[in-house]
């Protein structure tokens, strides 16, 4: 494979990658099963809605949404999803 220059993006997940803060998920095959009930859930799309948020809120969702794999939107509607259900279960930020 050659080696070519990296862009930017692919150089901090290099280094991310060679600092070691990446980890191995446990239980691998439940993990592809949750994703999957994700993807599901989110592909019957057959309303549009529009919403206000602020600037702020928007960026925080779309960094937590990368940190997860997912399309931002695919995270909103995941969430909204979860929320109806009953399924949705906050998590405290740890204040240091």
């Amino acid at each position: 494979m050659k080696k070519g220059k990296l862009n930017k993006y692919e150089q901090e997940l290099l280094d991310s990658y060679e600092r070691g803060e990446w980890k191995s998920i446990k239980n691998t095959k439940q993990e592809i099963k949750k994703h999957r009930t994700y993807a599901r859930s989110t592909i019957a799309k057959n309303k549009r809605i529009n919403i206000r948020i602020s600037s702020k809120d928007l960026e925080d969702v779309q960094v937590i949404a990368l940190e997860e794999g997912l399309p931002y939107q695919t995270l909103i509607a995941s969430v909204i999803h979860k929320f109806i259900n009953g399924n949705f279960i906050e998590k405290k930020q740890i204040t240091k």
